[in-house]
């Protein structure tokens, strides 16, 4: 199934949920200066936005969203490769600031190509009309998110790092500092053992009135 038919599907299922605002109700919110202008626009349909939880008035829980958030990556991914952003709610997984580059054609993500756009513009169907999705969209700020860097945003301590990066400042400077010395050391070492056995074929000389271990 190709991209625009998995939104398509979505908006055909959402706008059978809920019926068109009748004519009486339409004419008496319009203004009668705009009636004219008013019969050549297409009528908005107000849905419940499906991407959020709902209250239920009656018992006081929350009831969760109609689409999980899975579903909703996968919409998002489907509409963002057809150009059909802004036929979505906003929701945890697209912003509202999205959908509204999306509508004005100045898209955030890439744009699809030039087929896709004249198939989505020359689809001029029902399911691809206006909607107002009803419901508060509580868009979660994160810290460091607009600099591209969220990892120690909002944070008293950096990461403590591993213990051999903490001390590998330390271990350099002495190591630096022995080798600084370092042939000095070779020499001094091999005449310690130069002076212990002078001739290391031999073998090595006991002590005097050594006792045995027992």
């Amino acid at each position: 199934m190709s991209a625009l038919q998995v939104i398509k599907r979505f908006r055909i299922r959402e706008l059978a949920v809920t019926a068109l605002p009748s004519p009486a109700l339409a004419k008496t919110k319009s203004h009668p200066s705009s009636a004219s202008s008013s019969r050549n626009k297409v009528p908005v349909a107000s849905i419940e936005n499906p991407f959020i939880p709902k209250l239920n008035s009656k018992t006081g829980r929350w009831a969760p969203p109609k689409y999980s958030l899975r579903q909703q990556a996968l919409l998002v991914k489907k509409a963002r490769e057809s150009g059909t952003l802004a036929l979505l709610p906003p929701g945890p997984k697209i912003s509202v600031v999205e959908i509204a580059a999306a509508a004005s054609g100045q898209a955030i993500v890439p744009g699809p190509s030039a087929s896709t756009k004249s198939q989505v513009q020359n689809a001029a169907a029902p399911w691809t009309r206006p909607i107002e999705w009803t419901g508060e969209v509580k868009e979660k700020k994160v810290l460091g998110a607009e600099v591209g860097n969220r990892l120690y945003a909002g944070k008293k301590r950096m990461f403590k790092g591993h213990k051999w990066q903490r001390t590998a400042e330390k271990r350099e400077k002495r190591r630096a500092l022995l080798m600084r010395s370092m042939p000095k050391r070779i020499k001094e070492f091999k005449q310690y053992y130069k002076r212990r056995r002078p001739h290391p074929l031999k073998p090595p000389r006991t002590a005097k009135n050594a006792k045995l271990p027992f």
